[in-house]
Formats: C-alpha cells, structure tokens, sequence
C-alpha cells in the first residue's frame, strides 16, 4: 500500500505520477518561471499551417493541444486557489475532451493561443508565488482524489512537460 507522500502531504493520485515523475522532484515555481520563457518561444518557431496538424485521427491539433494546456492549468490554479483558501467543497472534474471540441478553434490564431498561454502562466505564477508552506500543504478533493495546493503546482508544470514532449515527439517530428 502507498503511503502519503510528505512532500505533498497526500498520496500521489495514479492518473497524475506521471507529471510529477516529469519535473523529476524539481522546484515547481522555478519549473514555472522556465516554462513560461521557454514554451512561447519555442511556439513561435511552429510553422502556421502545422498549428492545424493532428498526428492520427481523433487526436487533438497543436492548436487543440495548447488551449488544453491552458484550460488545464486553468482549472488547477483555480482547484489549489480554493484549496489554500480552506475551501472544503468538493470540486467536480472536467472532461478534457469536451473542452477541446468547444474550445472555439476555428477563431483562434498561433498568435492568440501563445498570448493567452503567456498570461495564464503569469497567473498561475503569481497565484502561486503568494502562497506560504502552510498554504501550499493545504488539501482538498477534486474528481474524487485528494491533492494539497503544492501537488496542484507539480502537476501543472508536469502536465505541460508532458504534453510538450508528445508535441515534439508526435506533432513535430512528422
């Protein structure tokens, strides 16, 4: 049986160790600080026509995949917002796929999906620079599992490690 993890104060949920195993027990307010340089450079380097592309059929698109990454951190800065507040609601999932099928694609340019990117990121930033070590530990429930707000950070930064690396790997290596 798995034990709590100390460093989050709740046990890993499996459906998200591999996002934490993905910053590899790196500070995750520095991973990001990297990130939030890193990532729009690197997007703006994708050629306008491949931001259309989807590897195999009923995959998302890079446009797709990149407001996923937003919506996603979205949600969780929003989750350990309400956590290290001492909010005890239980909050609901989302359904990811959902999201991307509504996620308005078609009016959306690089462009506009890096900026949005870069101000969400500065967001979840500065949210996450405010807390203390109290706050970070705090816990909560949402789509049935436990997370403290410092888990919540781990998994936003390994999240976007993740889905950066299928970019590269699956998108842009084609």
């Amino acid at each position: 049986m798995e034990t709590t993890t100390p460093t989050f104060g709740v046990q890993v949920p499996d459906w998200y160790k591999g996002y934490v195993n993905a910053i590899a027990g790196a500070d995750f307010i520095t991973v990001l600080k990297e990130q939030f340089n890193t990532t729009p450079a690197f997007l703006k380097n994708i050629k306008a026509e491949k931001w259309d592309y989807a590897y195999a059929p009923e995959k998302w698109t890079i446009k797709q995949l990149m407001i996923h990454l937003t919506d996603a951190e979205r949600v969780f800065a929003y989750r350990a917002l309400r956590f290290a507040r001492n909010d005890a609601t239980e909050l609901a999932g989302f359904d990811e796929n959902e999201y991307a099928v509504n996620c308005m694609i078609d009016s959306r340019t690089p462009d506009s999906i890096i900026n949005e990117y870069h101000a969400v990121r500065s967001s979840t930033i500065t949210l996450f620079d405010s807390f203390n070590e109290e706050a970070l530990m705090r816990k909560g429930i949402a789509n049935g599992k436990e997370f403290s707000v410092r888990l919540l950070g781990v998994v936003i930064a390994g999240h976007q490690m993740h889905h950066m690396n299928i970019l590269s790997e699956r998108y842009l290596s084609a």
